[in-house]
């Protein structure tokens, strides 16, 4: 899972407003904001910009926790620190909350009133808000004695001075950043999407943490938001609550468009495109799949027969919150050998621990495609423009890195961030427990189907521009697409 809220991040904007009663199919529409457009590492800026994109993943990766899987994409550039953030409408009436979007954790949390130790102000250029249950005429305090509560604490009756007593949780992350508090249920908004561009007031109930305590960096004011919205595989998470209450079914998808920003994200059942799968590995707290073999320009690398066997701090994961990947030391240097195969009077810089050269011309032309295998016969194309990022005039940057420079528990293990997915759409199906990908023009659309009346709904990918100014540049608003569609009724 990841929490960090650092700067330097792609900004979501969602506006979500509520679900009708019943049993309608809902599509529904989220607004994205990205805090900083492409930045190419030219002027000042550029290698404290590499040293905080480290940062960034690192704190990432730190976060995992044991029982939680990735996040949400969106446009992840290693020259963007990929990181996104939406808006919420929670309560009666209704109120704005910006929460980091991440299919890495389970839960929604959001700061409360009673909070001391909460921000109140954010350098990200955003308002922050304090969730006060006693404000909302929808909220219901969750108890002890709910079998919410008790699935929560691992199937077993939390420690309560009564089952009339408040839900508590605490969530303590690898880096010593937290949050505890108690769970509440209230009414969260969206908006559904009804036809082709059309959309209607919509609600509905979920369960989800206000949070009393914060700790470590998730109480900074320079990267401040008002919490997190899990869309990971438990049956806590937003996803899973509202597909258990027969609203959607449990399938997602992204496309995360680096080339004019912003993209799709939807819920729901997408008909086109369609894209081929690999299977999940069950019973993985991430979105952990099979890797067997990786070739380089056509090249199969000659790696340890284990190298990506499953286990503990090992395997391959998929996590569009992480902006890089990272590679067991073994196969990171087998990539780099025959990448660079060619240029062997070729000189290298390092520029804060990044492998960095001097290049003038096209990447595409004069580096190779290195292509992922997975069980399935799916593979994933990464091109030399997306694993190679510009830090300066002719000077390119290695996306792929050794993960053993993370996290020791990491350097084992494959990590595949952003840089593989982008202009990719990736479905995570977690009906089928499989996930899967294509390349796709992530600023054109996509379809999907509404369950009851089986119509087929186009939806829009869109790019809007914003007065904000920035450290480097202006920022974009991106219009994001959810879709939240009954496949079962």
């Amino acid at each position: 899972m990841e929490a960090s809220l650092i700067p330097k991040l792609l900004l979501l904007f969602v506006a979500l407003s509520a679900l009708a009663p019943g049993r309608a199919a809902a599509t529904g529409v989220f607004e994205v904001r990205r805090k900083f457009p492409r930045h190419e590492g030219r002027g000042p800026g550029g290698d404290e910009h590499l040293a905080a994109l480290r940062e960034h993943d690192g704190r990432r990766h730190g976060r995992f926790l044991g029982s939680v899987d990735l996040p949400l994409g969106g446009n992840g550039l290693p020259t963007e620190t990929g990181l996104y953030f939406t808006e919420i409408g929670i309560g009666t009436p209704a109120k704005s909350y910006y929460v980091q979007v991440d299919t890495g954790s389970d839960i929604l949390w959001v700061n409360c009133v009673s909070c001391d130790t909460c921000p109140r102000k954010s350098g990200l250029g955003i308002e922050l808000t304090l969730y006060d249950p006693a404000g909302s005429g929808s909220h219901s305090t969750v108890t002890c004695g709910q079998d919410f509560c008790v699935a929560t604490n691992g199937g077993v009756p939390p420690t309560c001075p009564s089952t009339a007593s408040p839900c508590g949780y605490s969530i303590t992350y690898g880096d010593g950043s937290s949050t505890t508090g108690f769970f509440v249920t209230d009414i969260l908004q969206y908006n559904q999407v009804s036809g082709n561009g059309q959309t209607a007031l919509a609600n509905t109930s979920i369960t989800f943490g206000c949070g009393a305590k914060i700790g470590g960096d998730l109480g900074s004011s320079s990267q401040a938001l008002d919490g997190i919205l899990g869309f990971g595989q438990s049956n806590s998470s937003m996803l899973s609550q509202l597909a258990s209450a027969g609203k959607v079914s449990k399938i997602f998808a992204h496309c995360l468009d680096t080339v004019n920003g912003g993209g799709i994200f939807a819920i729901g059942n997408v008909v086109q495109p369609k894209v081929k799968t690999t299977p999940l590995v069950p019973g993985m707290p991430h979105y952990n799949v099979n890797l067997k073999a990786i070739d380089v320009g056509g090249v199969m690398l000659q790696l340890p027969k284990n190298i990506f066997d499953i286990g503990e701090s090992k395997g391959t994961i998929i996590d569009s919150g992480t902006t890089l990947a990272y590679l067991p030391e073994v196969v990171y240097k087998a990539i780099l050998s025959e990448v660079f195969a060619q240029y062997v009077d070729m000189s290298f810089h390092d520029v804060q621990d990044f492998l960095c050269f001097k290049y003038s011309g096209s990447v595409d032309d004069g580096f190779p495609v290195v292509t992922f295998h997975f069980e399935g016969d799916l593979s994933l194309n990464i091109q030399p423009h997306d694993y190679l990022f510009q830090n300066g005039n002719d000077l390119y940057c290695m996306g792929f890195q050794s993960g053993g420079l993370q996290t020791k528990d990491g350097k084992d293990m494959v990590l595949l961030g952003d840089i593989a997915f982008s202009n990719k759409l990736v479905l995570y199906d977690l009906e089928n427990q499989v996930i899967g990908w294509d390349n796709y023009n992530c600023s054109s659309s996509i379809k999907i189907k509404d369950g009851k009346t089986g119509s087929v709904y186009t939806v829009d990918a869109h790019d809007i521009s914003s007065g904000w100014r920035f450290q480097w540049q202006k920022s974009l608003f991106s219009l994001l697409v959810m879709t939240l569609t009954y496949l079962m009724f």
